[in-house]
């Protein structure tokens, strides 16, 4: 009994470790008449966070997956010498000035753009594992013990599901014209990295689907 409740324990953690990504697009728009993915032959990327750690984490994701495609990538982390804030925002021009400086055909930036909570209970559930024929249990202590057993309860608890609104934008880099816009929901991350794996495999999809990029070179 005993190894097959391990058996169970080991399975649904391989089916959660192998699960679809936890980030899904609700929404996509692109300009189809400034569409054109032989263009792009570099890109600026910012995440627009004072998380620093999502920040790093992301954009060096999303560089990676760049270069995958033969895109030279520019991240803000790297370019930018200080972290800005809401009363310390650098001008238009001065921020332009910057990201032009790095010859990047497009800008890509990515935001929260709301967090929603909510607390569910999970009820509680009986697990049966059926023992082999034989007498009534009730005759004697081990007959009973080794029957009922089995009948493990799992009690019902209550548990915070936490879902984010994240929008991603790219714009030229020249005209400063939105190219493509998608909005994108990512349900219960248990990390960061679980976060950036599941956003960017998304987010890649469907840039490949509206054509905005290619799908990385196979070797």
């Amino acid at each position: 009994m005993k190894k097959s409740y391990l058996f169970l324990l080991l399975f649904s953690a391989l089916a959660i470790s192998c699960s679809s990504s936890n980030t899904k697009i609700t929404g996509s728009w692109a300009n189809q008449e400034k569409i054109n993915s032989e263009k792009i032959k570099s890109i600026f990327i910012a995440a627009l966070t004072g998380n620093m750690e999502a920040k790093t984490t992301l954009e060096n994701e999303l560089a990676f997956q760049a270069s995958q495609r033969g895109v030279e990538s520019f991240k803000s982390h790297n370019v930018f010498t200080r972290t800005f804030t809401k009363d310390d925002m650098p001008s238009r021009e001065e921020l332009l000035k910057v990201i032009k400086a790095t010859n990047a055909d497009v800008i890509f930036t990515v935001t929260m753009k709301d967090k929603e909570t909510s607390t569910r209970y999970v009820p509680g559930t009986t697990s049966y594992y059926p023992m082999g024929m034989g007498y009534g249990y009730y005759g004697s202590f081990y007959g009973y013990y080794s029957n009922v057993y089995p009948m493990m309860y799992d009690p019902g608890y209550y548990t915070t599901d936490r879902t984010y609104y994240i929008e991603s934008n790219l714009y030229d880099t020249a005209s400063e014209e939105l190219i493509w816009s998608a909005q994108s929901e990512t349900y219960n991350p248990y990390d960061i990295d679980n976060f950036v794996k599941g956003y960017t495999e998304t987010l890649l999809k469907q840039l490949e689907k509206d054509g905005i990029i290619k799908p990385a070179e196979t070797k």
